[in-house]
């Protein structure tokens, strides 16, 4: 029986409003054209990921054809591809991802590429368990591990994790598990909600935003939305002078949905254990180099990095942070918080 063709869906206007509408977001690599034309701009594609400082981390990891590594942090599979082209055919790289949407989306997108399961393998596995991994694949020659949100993940209204468009206040990376940003903010005291935003994003309005979701709470209200969450941020800040509120809070709003998403998925712990763990399953010799987006995590990865040099478990580790370069910050502004440091087996 001859298959009905259907059409793509048209669309009133110019352009689709409804994210699950937006056929580019989903399938960005096929319109390079349109890639090209949005970076040259400054800004990252829609749907898309753009890897950060690639020849730094690929200077420090040294990859050699046959050797064994690991991407503890998937994503998009940018950084992994670069690693799997190092390999030239030879050795094997192991990849984890929590997310279990997304990580189906980069096999298949690095398979287009010729890279099947003889020469990668996925895990939906948290990197806190590398010992785990390791006890089944030996050690590794090299880990990457970049710590920031995919900017699929942002871009995608359903998962919570900005506030630019309307959505429920989720915020978590594997939303099969676990408790979402709405629940956690509904049971968190003042004082925790406070400790939360200056422990996990520096924020210097935090008693203040605090106080507001308090005050909500008592009057019957929830913070079920990612734009109710927002509006909250709003009304605390506006004891400010109003050519001052605009900035602050751009910026106090992004500092409460990272720190929120820090404490729903528990990030500093599984980092504080990933680092923990990380030169057991390292062979002699063997690199790893760790990108951060923030103080906090950067604060953890260099007093590991510290105390397993001091203890000798490390034979080098970076004296300073490696920052991305000006013309990476301008064709990719989302780098420009970036901080990598790195480390090499004894």
């Amino acid at each position: 029986m001859e298959q009905e063709h259907k059409r793509r869906v048209r669309y009133s206007g110019t352009h689709p409003k409804k994210y699950e509408e937006k056929y580019k977001e989903h399938n960005p690599e096929k319109y390079s054209d349109t890639i090209e034309k949005v970076i040259s701009k400054g800004s990252t594609p829609a749907g898309m990921h753009l890897s950060i400082m690639v020849n730094e981390i690929l200077d420090i990891l040294n990859i050699q054809p046959g050797e064994q590594g690991l991407d503890a942090t998937l994503g998009y599979g940018g950084h992994t591809r670069h690693m799997l082209e190092k390999l030239n055919g030879t050795g094997h790289i192991y990849a984890l991802d929590v997310d279990p949407i997304e990580s189906v989306k980069t096999r298949d997108r690095l398979a287009a590429f010729g890279y099947d399961n003889s020469i990668l393998t996925i895990e939906n596995l948290n990197f806190a368990d590398i010992d785990v991994l390791a006890t089944v694949t030996g050690k590794f020659d090299f880990v990457l591990a970049d710590l920031g949100v995919s900017s699929m993940q942002i871009d995608d209204p359903t998962r919570g994790f900005s506030y630019k468009t309307d959505a429920h206040l989720d915020l978590r990376m594997n939303p099969n598990e676990g408790i979402t940003g709405a629940n956690r903010l509904a049971k968190m005291r003042e004082a925790e909600i406070e400790g939360m935003l200056v422990e996990n994003a520096d924020e210097p309005y935090a008693a203040q935003i605090a106080a507001q979701i308090m005050k909500i709470r008592r009057n019957g209200g929830r913070i079920n939305t990612t734009k109710a969450l927002y509006n909250a941020v709003a009304d605390a800040l506006a004891f400010l002078p109003a050519y001052d509120r605009k900035e602050a809070l751009k910026k106090s709003a992004a500092r409460t949905f990272q720190a929120l998403r820090i404490d729903v998925n528990n990030e500093f712990e599984v980092l504080d254990a990933f680092l923990e763990k990380l030169p057991d399953v390292l062979n002699p010799g063997g690199r790893v180099a760790i990108l951060t987006f923030h103080s906090g995590e950067d604060r953890l990865v260099k007093k590991s990095f510290k105390q397993h040099f001091n203890c000798g478990d490390y034979a080098e580790i970076s004296k300073e942070v490696i920052r991305p370069s000006a013309e990476e910050c301008f064709k990719n502004p989302r780098s420009t918080s970036t901080k990598l440091r790195y480390a090499i087996k004894l």
